[in-house]
């Protein structure tokens, strides 16, 4: 009976000790997650309703907003893609609210149609930050601030690298037969784009012969392109408001026995384009198969969190953000553009830039 009597006593002690072990292994994940619980409700909460993906530009500016707004940083990104319909941004909108997030950001997909949802997040006491494309609302307190380009520059900056390559080319006004491949029709970058290229052409008596929508994408800038090959064969620039409308325009050119570059006189389709935010951009620039773009910063990321930083110690932000931004090109024909009093250097690019 005896060596029962100790069996049973050595199970009830490993009992004990495994009861002893759980409880110290419960106490600890216990500890770990009240820190993490912790140290999630002091992180600032950032719904971020992103328009879209629908360009190199746009995966490079979602991708500056989550390496800025991390756990590491202090902050829980809430994301939201809108598949290019306003109506998934409302809703993502909506849903931020329904969250009570500490902060909004909405890249939108075109500039109109925001009142109603807007004044729902500044009834819940949210602020709401602009990034890239602009917001037509009547009330501009719907919005605490703006972070983009000035889009209508980047235009004039195109046009007006046109217009002194031409001069300095000695060609004729009417020798210019340019075709608009537009962004999405009613967003920030396409009516500003197109009023740069519109004014600049109705100033300098360029022929310009056709606006069409690409929606800035390259399946589309390149289906645009080819109908517009065959409905003009004197065709000799292709304004592109993105850089993925030029891949797609170009492929078009040289699918049709054409040549993208300079020599416009010669025959060649000069090509300009706006972003410059890939090697392939560059790549294109080196070759001559684009002759310039106008740079269009994505990196917002940075600049959203300070502004987030600031309104967190009770600071104001400035309304109107705009980044700064080159123009490129590797023909050393132009190099530098007179705009509205101002002077711009162009960035001639090299080899070395691919590199």
């Amino acid at each position: 009976m005896y060596w029962k009597k100790a069996l049973a006593a050595a199970v009830f002690f490993m009992l004990g000790m495994l009861q002893m072990g759980c409880g110290s292994s419960l106490d600890h994940k216990s500890e770990s997650l009240g820190r993490e619980e912790e140290e999630a409700e002091h992180r600032i909460v950032v719904g971020f309703s992103q328009l879209g993906a629908e360009s190199d530009w746009r995966s490079e500016n979602t991708e500056s907003m989550k390496s800025s707004f991390t756990e590491e940083n202090g902050y829980t990104l809430i994301f939201e893609d809108g598949q290019q319909k306003q109506a998934n941004q409302i809703r993502a909108i909506r849903m931020f609210i329904q969250q009570e997030v500490d902060y909004i950001v909405l890249a939108p997909v075109t500039e109109t149609g925001w009142d109603t949802v807007l004044q729902e997040a500044k009834d819940a006491g949210i602020p709401v930050i602009i990034v890239d494309r602009k917001v037509d609302v009547s009330d501009d307190s719907l919005f605490t601030c703006w972070v983009g380009s000035d889009f209508e520059l980047e235009g004039k900056k195109a046009a007006e690298w046109l217009n002194q390559y031409a001069l300095a080319k000695g060609l004729a006004s009417g020798d210019i037969h340019v075709v608009n491949i537009q962004g999405t029709k009613g967003s920030s970058a396409q009516i500003g784009r197109t009023k740069g290229l519109a004014d600049a052409a109705a100033a300098n008596g360029w022929d310009l012969m056709a606006e069409v929508i690409g929606d800035f994408t390259r399946a589309k800038g390149k289906e645009v392109m080819e109908s517009l090959l065959k409905q003009y064969d004197n065709i000799n620039v292709v304004y592109c408001e993105n850089d993925n409308e030029a891949f797609g325009a170009i492929e078009a050119i040289e699918a049709a026995g054409r040549k993208a570059g300079p020599d416009i006189a010669g025959g060649e389709i000069m090509v300009i384009s706006f972003d410059g935010v890939n090697e392939e951009a560059i790549r294109y620039i080196l070759e001559g198969k684009i002759i310039c773009i106008a740079e269009c910063n994505p990196l917002h990321g940075p600049r959203v969190q300070a502004i987030i930083e600031l309104l967190e110690e009770g600071g104001k932000p400035e309304k109107w953000q705009y980044v700064d931004e080159e123009i490129y090109s590797a023909n050393e024909t132009v190099k530098s553009l007179m705009i509205d009093g101002m002077e711009y250097k162009v960035t001639i690019l090299t080899q070395k830039d691919r590199e």
